[in-house]
């Protein structure tokens, strides 16, 4: 069992392969945090410290370490629940009410049940342990079994306790065009707050917290937990004066009100959380694992070509069938025709929400073009954008009430365009129908499923920022249900929607709009930390970079877009020859390696060289993967060790070089290292390597 209770009953450690989680339910009636670190082997050992305070102005309660605190009484710290009874009373008081153990042949889960002592208002906490994965996640569930409603204020999804000061705390920054940009910083006193108030889960920071001991990739503490929720999030992370640091995440409370009527609940967004004592690596190799096994939809991704870079909004039937033709001809699977093929679509100001198809560009309709894609031996794939309206559009002219609007307010237009008010029941059942008859009526294989802007004008009703992103999840898993093999891939002005909630309803994510490839290396970098290296849509463009200005070989990008899912977005009609010969090697290389990439697991390799060297590891089986990549060479022009990881000390690899073949052991190849230099600017190399037993 993972899940061990006391001979009382009142104490509770949940514990995975290699770490265990511990609270109990105190004399009180309290519930507190007693334990987050390496596995344990007995409750037993477990002890209820008692209640102490330091003065009447450090309260128990605000020195307490709470499991699942709640707003009211002597709290002043950060707590996970908020809500508003009808009478005007705005504390909460729990009673614990016992406890659940369910069990299936993969997970174990535990239910805490909570009661307010005077209202009919009940709170179940969720602990599901994935032990296998070394991973647990924690969520809360509310529920009003009164007569009148409740109003919630603030929930969040858990509050976890880490008895060290003086951790890093490490996320990502950016924008448009630099997403997933990482820092780490130092916890100290006073607050830190990551969250993100657009809507769209947002370039900004990602729902995730890591928290350190000064770990490496393979050594050190690291606590973790990342939220499986898009749109409005808020995490807090605090080092309290009484020799802990803090963290909870959960839904953004700005401008965020529930209502919750006579018998319903709402369940918080789980976060999975995990804590290992051997460094990143292993956090990055655990989620990743769980991920691909029970989130990310099965079978290979295929190599696309996508024709916006190409055309832009200039598309037409007969382009398009020249482009397929040459993206058949490099070797790829997968046909995407981007923005501009409904309506009057020939610029951001018009088209959306007109979800036609433009006769002036496709005089046969799209039969013309899928016949042609399909009759080439690729799959089908398309661009859209169903949340959103243009003000030109005919959509909007007809239902101008569809939009998030008030009356007396001129309506906010980003991108020239609105945003579709999806809470409403006529706008879901447009977007849903709209979608059904293009994936019944089309011979479609993959979407492209993007959100160019912000909400802004939400009206009245202050649950908008929670609802429309459940009714988005319940729209693309209806449309999932009915066409199961279709791939949606989830992009929000690049890379604004990466989430593990948007994950189990997607399938890939678009991880920026910025597909210069030594920029990409850093955005893939951070990326990795999290997230699936399976679901990183990473591309091949051309050069000038768009935002960069960039001349890059085009090896090296290659080699960049390679270490996720391959996609070509080049105007490859203007290809020369030797290009053309050059993207079928690639093309063919990354489909020989593809389940190296996609289903194996994957290592940030140390550098130590003075020179910047980037240098990644994918494993799988007995067969591996070496990347290794030198944007640019510095005064000394000097070479690098690589320390390949995870190997099997006794056996024999065999490595593929470009100056022939190396037989090395694998003790040899993690401690010694391979020596590698790379000469010139964008330099880049893939080295494959397999074991001999």
């Amino acid at each position: 069992m993972s899940i061990e209770v006391s001979e009382n009953k009142d104490v509770f450690l949940l514990s995975t392969n290699s770490t265990s989680y511990a609270f109990g339910v105190d004399d009180q009636g309290l519930l507190r945090h007693l334990y987050w670190g390496r596995k344990l082997t007995s409750v037993a050992d477990l002890e209820m410290p008692p209640l102490t305070e330091v003065s009447t102005n450090d309260p128990v309660f605000e020195i307490t370490r709470e499991e699942f605190p709640v707003h009211g009484g002597l709290r002043y710290k950060e707590h996970c629940l908020k809500v508003i009874f009808a009478d005007g009373t705005r504390e909460l008081v729990y009673q614990y009410c016992g406890y659940d153990v369910t069990q299936s042949e993969e997970q174990e889960e535990l239910i805490l049940h909570l009661k307010d002592e005077h209202y009919a208002f009940y709170v179940d906490l969720h602990y599901v342990l994935h032990p296998a994965y070394d991973l647990m996640e924690r969520s809360a569930v509310i529920r009003n079994e009164m007569s009148d409603p409740i109003q919630v204020e603030e929930l969040y999804s858990a509050q976890f306790h880490i008895p060290y000061e003086n951790l890093n705390f490490s996320n990502v920054h950016g924008h448009w065009g630099a997403e997933e940009q990482r820092f780490t910083q130092k916890v100290s006193y006073g607050k830190i707050v990551i969250e993100n108030r657009r809507g769209i889960s947002g370039h900004n920071h990602n729902p995730y917290f890591i928290l350190d001991r000064d770990a490496s990739e393979t050594s050190g503490e690291v606590f973790f937990g990342a939220l499986r929720r898009t749109g409005n999030f808020r995490g807090v992370v605090e080092q309290t004066p009484y020799g802990e640091t803090l963290v909870q995440l959960g839904l953004n409370p700005s401008d965020c009100l529930i209502e919750l009527a006579p018998g319903e609940n709402f369940a918080a967004p789980a976060i999975l959380f995990g804590y290992p004592h051997t460094g990143f690596e292993t956090m990055s190799h655990n989620l990743h694992r769980f991920a691909r096994d029970h989130i990310v939809h099965k079978g290979s991704r295929p190599v696309l070509y996508n024709s916006w870079e190409a055309t832009e909004f200039h598309v037409n039937s007969r382009d398009q069938i020249k482009l397929a033709q040459k993206a058949r001809e490099l070797g790829a699977e997968l046909f995407v025709l981007d923005d501009g093929w409904f309506g009057e679509r020939h610029s951001i100001q018009n088209g959306l929400g007109d979800w036609y198809v433009n006769e002036g560009k496709f005089p046969n309709g799209l039969e013309e073009l899928i016949s042609e894609v399909k009759d080439l031996g690729m799959m089908f794939g398309i661009w859209v954008e169903p949340e959103m309206v243009n003000p030109k559009a005919q959509l909007y002219q007809q239902h101008p009430d569809w939009i998030y609007h008030y009356e007396t307010r001129t309506s906010d237009t980003s991108r020239g365009q609105y945003l579709l008010n999806v809470t409403k029941p006529e706008v879901q059942e447009f977007i849903y129908n709209m979608m059904d008859n293009l994936l019944t009526r089309y011979d479609i294989d993959y979407v492209k499923w993007d959100a160019n802007r912000p909400i802004s004008q939400t009206g009245p009703q202050r649950d908008i920022w929670v609802r429309h992103i459940q009714t988005l999840y319940t729209i693309v898993d209806d449309l999932k249900k009915k066409h199961p093999e279709v791939l949606f891939e989830a992009c929000a002005s690049g890379g604004g929607r990466i989430d593990y909630g948007i994950l189990g309803i997607f399938d890939d994510f678009w991880t920026s709009d910025n597909t210069d490839a030594y920029d990409r290396l850093y955005i893939q970098d951070a990326y990795s930390r999290i997230y699936p290296i399976k679901a990183m849509r990473a591309w091949v463009t051309d050069c000038p970079n768009f935002l960069s200005n960039r001349v890059i070989p085009l090896t090296f990008r290659f080699h960049s877009a390679m270490m996720g899912s391959l996609g070509i977005g080049c105007n490859i009609l203007k290809f020369t020859p030797e290009e053309m010969e050059l993207s079928k090697d690639m093309i063919r290389l990354y489909k020989e390696i593809r389940p190296i990439i996609q289903e194996g697991d994957f290592y940030r390799l140390e550098n130590p060289s003075a020179d910047d060297y980037f240098l990644y590891e994918y494993r799988k089986d007995n067969e591996g993967l070496l990347f290794a990549f030198l944007p640019q060479s510095k005064v000394g022009h000097r070479g690098t060790t690589v320390r390949l990881r995870d190997l099997d000390e006794q056996a024999m690899y065999t490595l593929h070089t470009k100056e022939g073949e190396i037989t090395k052991s694998g003790s040899y190849l993690m401690y010694h290292g391979l020596d590698l230099h790379l000469n010139g600017d964008y330099a880049s190399t893939i080295i494959r390597f397999e074991c001999k037993q």
